[in-house]
């Protein structure tokens, strides 16, 4: 049943428990494809809520980063790093500059070139479980496995030497702090800086890493360290955010995970599957460079558009059942890598990642179980711009 409200609603970043869905965000999307909201940052916006309406807006090039003075722009949350994805340049230009970083990425993160690296992703779980294991029982796979593991491996894969990761990922947790802005803003320049001076150690050894493209492709140091930044920022969050609660879906459905961890392609079709079971806040600013109207409404030029990824991956217009976890779904059209021009350039990546995580996970654990009730488990307390679980207590 829908809901009318006399004002926009507030819609944040909390969850009322793990895997679900506010009522809000239900009667928002069971109202309208496209509703009014207000953000956590107390501006008002657009919730974009169903599948259409989002495959839609994602192929409109009228809705982009640009904002004519993003001092002033509308936002979701105050952070320095959302921030950054708001830019000033002309619509035609920005679009230009995402296509040319489009194609920078697209080359440094291809299939192929991730495939290669699928063996040293592989000894890095390894080593973790090892670690695990030596650590004894109970464990928490969040603090253990889910967050160290991404970290590690996407650092890898970026290039960032072992020496400067623990230091590059505190400072980005601190500009990612969404409780502290002031705080937040003023570890910036001391974030880029650092990692402009990684991107000049990895200019004296170059290897088969991300990085050492970039740097093949002309760019300073500066703007790599930008690159750096934006790309670990984007990726780590949401990539320890579907270790947990993939993990999390597999324990929850122990029929599902004999089915993918018996078959190769199952398993690739289930990492699919969690991507889309996931359940995240919609976070990422977008503008309407010129009205739009869609879903029967009209979005005015300046106005800012929250496309929720999450709500639109379990529209029952589009998916059956969509609160089944289901590792034969296909097809599955989900949005969590986005659409069109803006899907996701890392996304065999973190393919990968994930299909090597829980691969790992439950091959050298196999009696994996939680430690707690299942309603004892709490989403990410907040605070910072990374998500899943604030623990995963599990015992094999």
């Amino acid at each position: 049943m829908s809901t009318a409200y006399d004002e926009p609603p507030l819609v944040g970043l909390d969850q009322p428990s793990i895997m679900a869905f506010s009522q809000l965000r239900l009667d928002l999307q069971a109202k309208a494809g496209v509703c009014r909201i207000r953000t956590p940052a107390g501006d008002e916006a657009w919730l974009v809520t169903r599948h259409a309406e989002v495959k839609a807006l994602l192929q409109d090039n009228r809705l982009g980063r640009s904002h004519e003075d993003p001092a002033t722009a509308p936002r979701y949350l105050n952070n320095p790093m959302l921030d950054m994805l708001i830019t000033d340049a002309p619509p035609e230009i920005e679009l230009r500059e995402h296509l040319k970083k489009r194609t920078l990425y697209t080359g440094s993160f291809a299939a192929r070139r991730v495939l290669d690296q699928r063996a040293r992703v592989q000894a890095i779980g390894e080593a973790m479980i090892d670690a695990i294991i030596a650590k004894g029982q109970p464990g928490d796979l969040h603090e253990d496995w889910a967050m160290p593991f991404s970290q590690q491996a996407l650092c890898d894969m970026m290039g960032v030497p072992v020496e400067d990761r623990s230091q590059l990922l505190a400072m980005m947790d601190r500009v990612g702090d969404t409780t502290n802005s002031e705080d937040a803003y003023s570890g910036m320049e001391g974030l880029f800086a650092f990692a402009a001076g990684i991107t000049a150690k990895i200019r004296e050894q170059p290897d088969d890493n991300v990085v050492s493209r970039f740097v093949e492709s002309g760019l300073t140091d500066a703007e790599i360290g930008i690159h750096i930044v934006a790309l670990l920022f984007t990726g780590l969050s949401g990539l320890a955010s579907h270790v947990d609660y993939g993990i999390l879906l597999f324990l929850r459905n122990p029929d599902q995970r004999e089915k993918a961890m018996a078959d190769p392609e199952v398993m690739a079709r289930a990492v699919d599957e969690v991507l889309r079971a996931t359940i995240g806040s919609p976070v990422l600013p977008r503008y309407a460079h010129e009205d739009i109207e869609v879903g029967g409404v009209t979005i005015r030029k300046g106005e800012l558009v929250m496309i929720d990824f999450s709500l639109a991956n379990y529209d029952p217009r589009v998916f059956d059942e969509p609160n089944r976890f289901d590792v034969d779904r296909s097809p599955n059209p989900h949005f969590t890598f986005s659409h069109g021009l803006r899907h996701c350039t890392g996304a065999p990546l973190v393919r990968i990642v994930l299909q090597v995580a829980y691969t790992t996970l439950f091959t050298r654990l196999p009696n994996l179980r939680l430690a707690v009730p299942d309603d004892q488990l709490h989403a990410h307390p907040g605070g910072r711009l990374a998500g899943g679980l604030a623990e995963l207590p599990v015992t094999w």
